[in-house]
């Protein structure tokens, strides 16, 4: 199964695709005019990766809300909530990882952007145990994260403007990845929208919009004008996740609609002059001649909703555990392997924190459907650093002496100690300072240096140099020992 997604075509009919696991890295911004197609964009990049990625929309015209039937997302009114009670829900939300929809249609703007906050806040507030990878989509974003003060107070655009910032500048450590939509990117706060590294700018007519979004394409102004030919649904895209070099797309259809109104050409309504005049003239309302809408269901209580976010985190957990119950224990266990060790042969990989590294590791066992329920961080960092010594079996008898021994060894010397072991086990040669500098996670060759004498005073190893300055390492414990190298 593939992280990727597709989200269109290009003029000769290739599909465009996006990377929903570098997406998280890397953040998106999604430019163009009202009416360029940015929503129908977003519903198709939800539709899509729906199941990959949990997801949490901010949504402050309704129109996401018809997500929730076809995908299981949940519906929070921000109207029907206080402060608190909207802090305690996106708590849960990302306790359980329940994809939701934040509607805030009832709300005025100012009423839009504290609710907005309060949510992101408490996303990215939450403790370090649940930083689990969420795709946050925030339409109509230049109204969450405005350039300039507007008709709304200081105090409710400096809030709303500090959690957008922490969404698209410190989210990626804590898994929130942003996904912000906006009409123009003059309106947009910079510091929001410089931290995306992928970019499907749409149509657009201002000069200095174009100007923008052809820097943000890496494109020469001159070439800028082909933004202001793009039909409505097509769009330039760029960035890590989706193409190195700017490609035309046409987004493709999706399976839900907005609630907003259509802008089709309707028929008028056929009536004489004189009816009409009288029409016009009585004095019964004009409610009166239209059929009542039926009334929506009342939003359910805080208690309620609460109650849904965990019923919906139970389902998810048991069509999880049925779709699994085929798949014997040693197959999960394998494929648990292959990921660590394909993590651990990219490149710089060991250079990453350890929790960035885990939430890419519960991403790629989600999308494999591997449910690796007995392994939290702390025993993530163990088997990462036996996959970067080359230890892929645990159970592996001829190193079952190592691995009792590495119990002794502190948690940031693992990797390196267990990638020693392993070549005294072969009677390989030792590892040399490059090779253990990039299992260590460092390029100082005097930290590697520094490495190996801690571990010979804590008496693990024992560093042996011949006359030719050959370099061995003795385990003395275990009674194994590397062959000399350079």
């Amino acid at each position: 199964m593939t992280s990727s997604i597709v989200i269109g075509a290009e003029p000769n009919g290739a599909d465009v695709c996006v990377d929903i696991q570098e997406l998280l890295a890397t953040r998106l911004l999604v430019q163009g005019n009202s009416g360029s197609g940015k929503s129908h964009l977003l519903r198709r990049l939800l539709e899509e990766s729906a199941g990959l990625v949990q997801q949490v929309v901010i949504d402050p015209e309704g129109d996401f809300v018809t997500l929730a039937e076809p995908f299981g997302h949940l519906v929070v009114d921000g109207c029907a909530y206080g402060a608190s009670d909207i802090a305690r829900v996106a708590s849960r939300v990302r306790q359980q990882r329940a994809s939701v929809v934040l509607a805030l249609d009832g709300l005025e703007i100012e009423a839009q952007m504290r609710c907005a906050a309060q949510f992101l806040g408490a996303l990215f507030d939450a403790p370090r145990d649940v930083w689990y990878p969420v795709l946050v989509v925030v339409d109509e974003a230049q109204v969450f994260a405005p350039a300039a003060a507007g008709d709304v107070s200081d105090e409710v655009r400096r809030i709303s403007l500090a959690a957008m910032t922490n969404l698209m500048c410190r989210g990626r450590k804590r898994g929130p990845a942003g996904v912000i939509a906006t009409q123009r990117l003059a309106k947009l706060a910079k510091n929001v929208a410089a931290e995306a590294s992928n970019f499907l700018m749409g149509r657009t007519f201002l000069d200095i919009d174009m100007a923008r979004a052809a820097d943000l394409l890496g494109m020469e102004r001159r070439q800028a004008e082909q933004i202001r030919d793009l039909e409505r649904g097509s769009f330039l895209a760029l960035g890590p996740a989706i193409s190195r070099r700017p490609v035309p797309v046409r987004i493709g259809g999706v399976r839900t609609s907005s609630r907003a109104t259509a802008h089709d050409l309707l028929p008028l309504p056929q009536m004489d002059a004189a009816a009409l005049n009288d029409l016009l003239k009585s004095d019964t309302p004009v409610s009166a001649f239209r059929e009542p809408p039926a009334p929506e269901p009342a939003p359910p209580a805080a208690e309620t909703l609460l109650a849904d976010i965990d019923r919906k985190a139970i389902e998810r957990e048991e069509d999880t555990a049925a779709g699994q119950a085929a798949a014997p224990p040693d197959k999960a266990s394998a494929g648990i392997a292959e990921i660590l060790m394909e993590m651990a042969a990219e490149e710089d990989t060991t250079f990453q924190p350890a929790a960035a590294l885990y939430q890419d590791f519960m991403v790629r066992c989600r999308i494999r459907r591997i449910s690796p329920k007995e392994i939290d961080l702390a025993t993530f960092r163990r088997k990462f650093a036996m996959a970067v010594a080359g230890i892929a079996d645990e159970a592996d008898h001829e190193l079952q002496d190592v691995l009792r021994l590495s119990r002794k060894v502190p948690e940031e010397l693992l990797a390196p100690f267990l990638a020693i072991a392993k070549a005294a086990s072969e009677n390989a040669p030792c590892p040399d300072e490059q090779a253990l500098a990039r299992v260590y996670g460092t390029r100082s060759p005097g930290r590697v240096r520094r490495l190996l004498d801690y571990l010979e005073k804590s008496g693990l190893i024992v560093v042996r140099t011949d006359f030719g300055g050959r370099r061995s390492v003795v385990i003395p414990e275990i009674g194994i020992a590397t062959a000399p190298a350079a």
